[in-house]
C-alpha cells in the first residue's frame, strides 16, 4: 500500500481519526476500529505524547477490524512499530528543542529502516490553541501565537525547502480553539505539500471551515474518544 501517494497525495479531502493507545484495550481498539470501518473517515493514526501500552498489539486489534490504513503518529522512539502501514516521521519545527527536532528520529533511525515501514517525513508545527497541551508539556516547547500568522507561514517554508513531504498544523489535543482559518489558508497558500491539521476540531462546522481554509487531511481525536457517535454525525 502506498499511502502517501493514495491518501497524502490525493486531490480527495482526507479525515483521520487519531488513536491513543493508552486509552484503549485491543478489544476497545478493534470495536472503535469497527465503527471507524463504517464511516467516512479515510485512515486512523495511532499514537500520544505518553504512551505505556503496546502499540503493536493496539495496531493489530485496529488492523482485524478494518482495511483502512493505520499510521503511526509516534510521541518517542519507543512507540515505532513495524505492522502499521506508514509512520509520520515528525521534526517538531516550531519549537528549539533538538530532541524533538531531531533527536528522537536519529534513536528511532535504524529501527525505522530495518521495519521497511513506508515514512512520511513531516513538520510538526504547534499553533497555540488556549491551553496548555500534552504535547506542549512534554516537549517543553513554546507553541506559535494563534495571531503569528508570518511565524507559521515562515515555519512552513522552511520546512518544505528542507524537504519536509507534509505539514502537521496542531492546536493540541483538547484544545479550546482549534487552528485559525488564516493560518491554514496562509500555510496552504504559500506551500505545495499536503497539509494536515488537527486539535480542537470538535464539531463538523469546524472540520468544514478547516477543509474550506486549505487543509488536505484534518485530524479529529477527542470528539471521538468522548463519543463514538461523532462518528456516525459527521458527513465530512
Amino acid at each position: 500500500m502506498n499511502v502517501f501517494d493514495n491518501y497524502f497525495n490525493s486531490t480527495q479531502k482526507q479525515i483521520a481519526i487519531l488513536v491513543d493507545p493508552d486509552k484503549h484495550t485491543p478489544e476497545s481498539a478493534a470495536h472503535l476500529a469497527r465503527k471507524i470501518d463504517s464511516s467516512r473517515a479515510n485512515m486512523i493514526f495511532v499514537g500520544g505524547s505518553l504512551v505505556s501500552n503496546s502499540v503493536y498489539d493496539i495496531i493489530d486489534a485496529i488492523k482485524s477490524a478494518t482495511n483502512k490504513p493505520v499510521i503511526l503518529f509516534p510521541g518517542s522512539p519507543h512507540q515505532i512499530s513495524s505492522n502499521a502501514d506508514a509512520l509520520l516521521l515528525l521534526s517538531l519545527v516550531s519549537g528549539r528543542n533538538p530532541q524533538y527536532l531531531i533527536g528522537d528520529a536519529v534513536s528511532a533511525a535504524m529501527t525505522i529502516k530495518k521495519s521497511g515501514l513506508e515514512t512520511i517525513p513531516t513538520a510538526y508545527i504547534l499553533i497555540d490553541g488556549g491551553k496548555c497541551t500534552s504535547v506542549q508539556y512534554v516537549s517543553n516547547t513554546m507553541p506559535i501565537p494563534a495571531d503569528k500568522v508570518d511565524i507559521a507561514v515562515s515555519t512552513a517554508v522552511a520546512s518544505t525547502l528542507l524537504g519536509m513531504k507534509a505539514i502537521y498544523l496542531e492546536a493540541g489535543s483538547g484544545a479550546l480553539n482549534p487552528v485559525s482559518a488564516k493560518i491554514i489558508s496562509a500555510v496552504k497558500q504559500n506551500t505545495d505539500v499536503a497539509l494536515i491539521v488537527g486539535g480542537g476540531l470538535r464539531s463538523q462546522v469546524a472540520i468544514q471551515q478547516a477543509f474550506a481554509a486549505g487543509a488536505d487531511i484534518v485530524v479529529v481525536g477527542s470528539a471521538v474518544e468522548n463519543d463514538e457517535g461523532f462518528l456516525d454525525q459527521c458527513v465530512f
